[in-house]
Formats: structure tokens, sequence, C-alpha cells
């Protein structure tokens, strides 16, 4: 395997390493050690053995990543940094949901059309590491889809702003479809309806969320919601 030439880490919408732009297949306790560096950073071997052996004992643990790190190092050359301990990443590795943060955070700065099409593109139907279930992985699970809450309706308000519809509905459905129970979320829905003058539908996503949330929770929406 060619050492020069770059590795990218998927882990939004399921695991896939790629070298070259060719797929790299990795045993499943090496993806663990791999996913967990490029969500938690660099980090300790305690803690890193910890998180993913945490049923087994310090020794047994201590065992595990070491034989993991081994095994990354040799098969996957370039892939972690030179340092023993702490662990992480090579600094050159792609890792998307890195690169999503940072186009999160220039949103921030300002608003660029491809920057905006860009990340409605990357943060729509993007689970992170789905079918994995160990409780540090659903931890950051619930930690991405806050992102994706968040970075969905800004671009929904920033596309209203801009007049630009459909991209607005867009996000706005895929942040309903994270949190059904969001007034926030709903009531950029409802204005993207409104704005595109369909005022049936508006009323009856409205009627929906409405009796939706008093069958949950028992109440209705706030004040600030139904006007």
């Amino acid at each position: 395997m060619a050492t020069d030439r770059p590795w990218d880490l998927q882990l939004v919408g399921g695991w896939q390493l790629h070298r070259g732009g060719n797929p790299v297949k990795v045993a499943l306790r090496q993806q663990r050690l791999i996913a967990a560096l490029a969500l938690y950073g660099r980090q300790s071997r305690t803690f890193l053995a910890g998180l993913l052996w945490p049923d087994s004992s310090e020794h047994q643990a201590a065992g595990s990543l070491r034989e993991s790190v081994f095994l990354v190092n040799r098969t996957l050359p370039q892939l972690l940094s030179s340092t023993q301990d702490p662990v992480d990443l090579d600094e050159h590795v792609s890792v998307d949901v890195r690169e999503i943060k940072v186009q999160a955070a220039r949103l921030e700065e300002h608003a660029n059309p491809g920057l905006q099409q860009s990340l409605l593109e990357a943060v729509q139907d993007a689970e992170l590491l789905p079918g994995w279930y160990e409780d540090w992985v659903i931890s950051e699970q619930e930690r991405w889809q806050r992102l994706r809450l968040s970075v969905l309706e800004r671009l929904a308000k920033q596309f209203l702003l801009l007049g630009r519809i459909d991209p607005a509905m867009e996000a706005a459905r895929a942040a309903t479809t994270i949190e059904p129970l969001r007034e926030s979320a709903q009531r950029l829905l409802l204005q993207c309806y409104l704005a595109e003058g369909n005022n049936a539908e508006a009323l009856r996503a409205y009627q929906s969320f409405r009796i939706r949330l008093r069958q949950e929770f028992g109440v209705a929406p706030r004040q600030s919601f139904r006007t």
C-alpha cells in the first residue's frame, strides 16, 4: 500500500475508510479505536482502554488497546500519529465529522450560498455510525443530532431570508424529522409553507403538531408559536 496518499475517514452514514479514493477494509475492533480517536481527538491510552473495553479489567483493556494500536500501525500505515501515548490520528487524516463541524462554525460568520448548500447536503440525512450501540457511541450520536438540528434550523432561517423556499423547506423538514415535537423546527416548517403561499398545508401541519403535542405531553403550543 502506498504511504503517500491521504486517508479519508467517514463516520456519517456508516463507517468507511478510503486511501487515495480506494476503500480499505478494517476489522471491527480497529474500527472502534479509529472512530473513538476521530470523535474524541488525542487521548491517553488509559482513557481509550476504559472507553473501548469498559467490561474488562484494567490489565486486559490495556492489552486489547495495545494489540489494536499495533494492528492499525501495521496494516494502516500513517493513519495514527507517531506518538505512543497519548494516541491520535495523524494530522493529515480527513474526517467527515470534523469537516462538517468546521463548516457549521463558518455558517455563523457569513451566509455563503455554496457553503449553505454543501452543509444542507451533509447533514440532511446524516446518521452518525448507524448500527453502533455502545454507550460512548450513543452519547456521540446524541451530540451529533443536536448539532444537526442546530445547523438545519439555521439553514432554514437563512434560506427563508434569501427567498430560497425549496432548500428552506428541505432543511425544516429534516429538522422536524429529527425532533417532531420541537417547536422551533415546526415553526420554521410553517413559515416555509406560508412563504410559498400554501396556507392550507400550513394549517394542516399546525393542527397535526398541536394534536401530537397534546397526546404526548398534554400541553398546547406556546402562544408565541400560535401567533
